[in-house]
């Protein structure tokens, strides 16, 4: 099976413009992002709409392409530079440019879930270690998951709900899964998902992946333990560079 590896890089960000090209420690949180990609995956691309990410792309050695800045969403902009790459590959696996972090084992994690050929869509899942606060945090989005790994639902909620006990004991009293946005699709998926129209449940969540498993898609969840730091605001930034400088400290 042939992969390749696609990161939607946009400049423009309401929370934070321009974060792929911020300095993390000495490169571009975009950079961080392509040498842990590269590590697994033998083609590694950059999509984005600006040519400053695009030059800085260049800049240290790596692929990029040029896409619309129209897409309404990070697949839509990984299905238009996966035609323009010209690539064969089977399976397009979706990293977003604002993971600087993202560990080459959960990498090849979601990889493996595509030697079962029922795979649609791949993506990962953490076991939820934690309190009822926490999991209550809508930006924590639940996932739950068939005895064979496959997705039935993902949900800002808290599900399961736990009949009959105090909010507070649910995190002992059943499993839950915390999603990671990770995501793989075969390709001939990524080209039919792209066309779809949102749909009610999408909506009603503000969840893309809820639109493939309304259409039946299958989307398979590998469960990893590792915990990742997403640069969504100048403050994760922060924390990112802290984890660094402790990083070196231990080195």
């Amino acid at each position: 099976m042939k992969f390749i590896a696609i990161i939607p890089a946009r400049y423009a960000s309401t929370r934070f413009p321009g974060k792929p090209l911020a300095m993390l420690g000495n490169k571009p949180v975009v950079q961080w992002v392509y040498e842990r990609a590269a590590q697994v995956f033998d083609t590694v691309l950059v999509a984005t709409d600006d040519t400053r990410i695009l030059d800085a792309v260049h800049a240290f050695g790596g692929a990029a392409v040029m896409t619309s800045p129209d897409h309404r969403s990070g697949t839509d902009r990984v299905r238009e530079a996966y035609r323009l790459s010209g690539s064969d590959a089977n399976v397009i696996v979706n990293i977003q440019g604002d993971e600087p972090f993202v560990d080459p084992e959960q990498l090849r994690a979601l990889a493996g879930c595509f030697d079962d050929p029922a795979t649609d869509i791949a993506t990962l899942v953490r076991p939820f270690r934690g309190n009822y606060e926490e999991l209550a945090d809508p930006n924590k989005v639940k996932a739950v998951l068939t005895d064979g790994g496959f997705a039935m639902y993902f949900s800002r909620s808290v599900i399961p709900y736990v009949r009959g006990s105090e909010q507070a004991e649910w995190p002992a009293l059943a499993p839950y899964y915390v999603h990671i946005g990770l995501y793989g699709y075969r390709s001939e998926v990524l080209e039919r998902v792209a066309s779809m129209p949102p749909s009610v449940l999408e909506r009603a969540e503000s969840l893309e992946q809820l639109r493939w498993l309304q259409a039946g898609l299958r989307i398979r969840a590998a469960e990893s333990d590792i915990t990742t730091v997403g640069i969504d605001t100048p403050a994760d930034l922060e924390e990112a560079r802290r984890l660094i400088s402790n990083s070196h400290e231990r080195s």
